[in-house]
This record gives structure tokens, sequence and C-alpha cells, in this order.
């Protein structure tokens, strides 16, 4: 499933857009989702939790991608 995400500013950290999406319920969850290995930005394995996400940036979890524009 792709999906495209605006931002509003000039980036999103990583657990924040992971809790927007609703891909976690709480930045809790998503920081372990992160420190566990299973999201990619930009194909790439991402373990930094307040990762800059800009737009044109793709961000994967568990079979679902989003494009952030």
């Amino acid at each position: 499933v792709m999906e495209k995400f605006k931002i509003k500013g000039e980036f999103i950290q990583l657990n924040q857009l992971l809790k927007v999406l609703g891909w976690c319920d709480s930045g809790g969850n998503a920081n372990s989702l992160i420190d566990s290995g299973k999201v990619r930005v930009n194909g790439q394995v991402e373990l930094r939790r307040r990762n800059k996400i800009f737009p044109g940036f793709k961000v994967e979890f568990n079979s679902q991608v989003v494009t952030v524009e």
C-alpha cells in the first residue's frame, strides 16, 4: 500500500510520523518499533527515533509505504 503524506513544516521526526499515520498508538510504541529495526527510510533500516523526514523521503513499516511530500 503506497500512501502519500503532506507535512506542514520543513520536516517531521520519524517517531512523530509513525504516530500521525496511525501505524502505532503512542510515541513509546513508535520508539520501540524504530529501536527494533522494523522501520525503513529510503530503503535503509533507520534506528534514529527523531530522524528528520523531509519531502521526497519514503518510509516503510510492516509492508506499508508512505512517501512524504
